[in-house]
């Protein structure tokens, strides 16, 4: 079953340097039936413009990763790591014990896109780490490529968090398949573009919850971008 949550329903939020949707819960948009799926517990869409970001804040026990589609974004933390990141490009940062950082848009000129994503770890107090890997055009042609996982030799980024997550590009006659195990959920977000999830379309900005499926079939794609989530059953209702 795919339970569709429609673009126009987000949350907004809006500053003078700042225009973002919020897929559930977060900062201004509180919304009791949206705190989150499974381990899964925000996703931002956010659009900086030129010379604006997020100032230093903290963040503790939680798995913490950013998706750059436009733009550059710059990263400072207090680990040490600091770097230009471009789009296409996927930072990590796993925040155990607990880290701060800040994240603003490199350029003086142009915008900067990028997702924010959260996700519950399967362990708390982990010594807080900072990873970063360029995803070409290429490696999400028509198929899903894996970013995040926490089982090691697949060439992703390691997440401590019961979760997998995949980026695919899709046009015209590109198809993939992800095969899902029985007890298992999955949530689906199209960045841009619009794409069919079995027999349903999806536009830009919709999202999807995905329960009970055996397999989610990606195809007649219109310049459509997406992320999609794997992940454990919820142990509880959450109204979600």
């Amino acid at each position: 079953m795919l339970e569709l949550r429609k673009s126009d329903d987000r949350g907004t939020g809006k500053l003078d340097w700042l225009e973002a949707r919020f897929t559930f819960s977060f900062g201004p948009y509180q919304d009791p039936a949206q705190p989150g799926f499974s381990d899964l517990k925000l996703l931002n869409d956010d659009r900086v413009a030129p010379g604006g970001g997020f100032a230093t804040h903290e963040h503790k026990d939680m798995e913490v990763f950013s998706y750059v589609m436009e733009g550059a974004l710059e990263h400072k933390d207090s680990m040490g790591a600091g770097s230009v990141v471009p789009a296409g490009d996927v930072i990590a940062m796993s925040t155990g014990s607990g880290i701060t950082h800040s994240e603003f848009n490199h350029s003086t000129t142009d915008r900067v896109r990028f997702v924010q994503v959260w996700l519950m770890p399967d362990r708390k107090g982990v010594e807080p780490r900072y990873q970063q890997k360029h995803f070409s055009d290429a490696d999400k042609r028509g198929r899903l490529c894996l970013l995040l996982s926490r089982e090691d030799g697949n060439g992703a980024m390691h997440l401590y968090s019961n979760a997998r997550v995949y980026a695919g590009l899709f046009d015209g006659g590109e198809r993939a398949e992800l095969a899902l195990a029985p007890d298992r959920y999955a949530y689906v977000h199209v960045l841009c573009g619009a794409v069919s999830v079995n027999g349903t379309a999806l536009g830009d900005g919709d999202g999807a919850r995905v329960r009970g499926e055996r397999k989610l079939v990606f195809s007649d794609g219109k310049n459509a971008e997406v992320l999609v989530f794997d992940l454990r059953p919820l142990e509880r209702p959450e109204g979600s």
